[in-house]
């Protein structure tokens, strides 16, 4: 039978070294009010300690505050973090980034079920998404630093299956789950009314309930018995063991507002007017150009960053009914919300549960996506996952890159502060910016230029002077914005000398003036 109880009751039942699954995507459903009471009884009697965390994508406002999984940074209580991505909550990158705890970053689709796995009592994952990336173990093997590295602990194996290489991501035993929903009846069956997104809270509360654990949710109000609609009912109460009622501050739709938007739970739709266009800017500038890929009745995926303009470009060009747009994270349909609010969309069409979601994906669900880039080597793999000592890991997008046709890859062509003049169809760069992006070899490989060849993927690195493919031998460069110099503001910039298509194309001007540009699909 359920129990009702308060949150330091319920995170007092949490054993040191315990693994302790947590729900939660980016700025969507954090279950604070369980993290605040979980780092306060820490701080007060040092228990429990050594947990092992594991998330998909783990949540927080990008920031330094203590939201999400930043309130858990605390030394001494977490002793392994097991997650996808780490960025939203950087204090918890700084402790995997820094070598202060034990990290492996997997896939997000094979975390995710992982769960499901864990919950069916199968003995793990098998699958191709990791080949030849950081994650294949002839390469890093997941392990993102090196206290992960000195337990010795093997979290993905290479296997071969009918004479084709997989890789095989074992089970593992989990303790405790902290998870979140929006109502929970007297008997403690839990929806998900006013959540933006349709998490993996229901693979956790089954994976720890089948491994013999302990499953606790907060929620925003506890309703009469009967009131919840079998439909909605997301986590029937034999899932569940303890309920935490949470207080309103701690249990915000989101990170990015205070207030609670319908637009994104699919309660209520807003006007498609009411979504206000991007300014003309490089980012919008690298959507636009990213766009002009676009093809009637496409599925496609947005990334976060720069590639979320994407869809922002469709509806201000009227286009974005002729197609899909899809995010990882569950939502088909409508436009990804940009910046901290990233995850959920305005008026989606759906909102899919997360794990189908990545089944979907993995079997081939999508056209295109648009996929963001920080380095780029001379034989085209990417690198989104690790810079130095900053740890974020890949989230789902070696899932994505890998069983995509179709790949853009969308960033600036240089990193820092940069001044450039955008305006009458043409570009010029007064200041540039003094990171190099496009760099002798990535530091680490989160997408394979070697595995998309051999599946003959399409890919594009598109940046707001230069586009570039992926071809025999390393990266094409076939097109520079107008106003740009090929040698000073291309070449120069790079460590290493692409091949240049022998009719080098100029970028549409029209993508460089503050007007709509008439865009249309072919």
């Amino acid at each position: 039978m359920v129990k009702f109880i308060p949150a330091q009751e319920a995170v007092g039942l949490i054993r040191d070294n315990a693994t302790v699954g947590v729900g939660g995507f980016g700025a969507y459903c954090g279950a604070d009010e369980l993290f605040v009471a979980l780092a306060e009884r820490f701080k007060e009697t040092r228990h429990p300690a050594n947990i092992t965390i594991v998330a998909g994508i783990c949540t927080g406002d990008n920031s330094r505050e203590p939201r999400g999984l930043n309130r858990l940074a605390e030394p001494g209580l977490i002793g392994t973090v097991f997650a996808a991505h780490l960025a939203n909550p950087p204090l918890i990158s700084e402790m995997v980034g820094g070598n202060r705890v034990p990290g492996y970053t997997l896939p997000l689709g094979v975390i995710l079920h992982l769960f499901r796995a864990i919950a069916g009592k199968k003995p793990g994952v098998l699958t191709h998404v990791g080949l030849n990336t950081f994650a294949d173990p002839r390469v890093e093997g997941c392990k993102a630093n090196d206290l992960a590295r000195a337990q010795n602990r093997e979290v993905v194996e290479l296997v071969n299956i009918g004479g084709k290489e997989c890789l095989f991501y074992p089970s593992f035993n989990m303790d405790v789950c902290l998870i979140r929903g929006t109502y929970a009846d007297e008997d403690g069956n839990i929806s998900m009314d006013h959540e933006a997104l349709m998490g993996p809270e229901l693979e956790l509360a089954a994976a720890v309930h089948n491994c013999g654990g302990i499953v606790i949710c907060q929620v925003e109000e506890i309703v009469l018995r009967g009131t919840i609609h079998p439909k909605r009912v997301r986590i029937h109460n034999s899932l569940v063991d303890y309920v935490v009622k949470a207080t309103p501050q701690l249990h915000r739709q989101g990170y990015a507002t205070d207030a609670y938007r319908p637009e994104l739970s699919g309660e209520l739709r807003c006007p498609a007017n009411a979504i206000k266009p991007m300014e003309l800017s490089i980012r919008k500038v690298i959507a636009r150009r990213a766009a002009m890929e676009l093809r009637p009745d496409m599925v496609i995926n947005l990334g976060i960053g720069i590639p979320s303009g994407v869809g922002s470009v469709a509806n201000e060009e009227n286009i974005a009914g002729q197609l899909t747009l899809s995010l990882e994270s569950g939502p088909i349909g409508g436009v990804p919300v940009e910046g901290v609010g990233f995850a959920a969309a305005v008026n989606p069409e759906s909102i899919c549960n997360i794990c189908d979601m990545l089944d979907c994906y993995d079997g081939g669900l999508l056209s295109m996506t648009c996929l963001g880039s920080a380095e780029i080597d001379e034989n085209g793999n990417v690198n989104v996952s690790r810079f130095g000592i900053r740890c974020t890991g890949p989230g789902g997008f070696i899932n994505i890159s890998q069983t995509t046709p179709k790949v853009c890859f969308l960033g600036a062509f240089t990193a820092g502060k940069c001044d450039v003049e955008i305006k009458d169809g043409s570009m010029n760069i007064k200041a540039d910016g003094t990171g190099i992006k496009f760099i002798k070899k990535v530091q680490q490989i989160t997408f394979s230029a070697d595995y998309a060849r051999k599946t003959s993927q399409d890919i594009m690195y598109i940046t707001e002077r230069a586009v570039f493919r992926l071809v025999e031998g390393g990266i094409m460069l076939t097109e520079i914005a107008p106003g740009i110099d090929l040698q000073k503001d291309i070449l120069d910039k790079m460590e290493f000398k692409p091949l240049i298509a022998k009719e080098l194309k100029t970028m549409d001007e029209r993508i460089f003036r503050v007007e709509k540009m008439g865009l249309r699909l072919n």
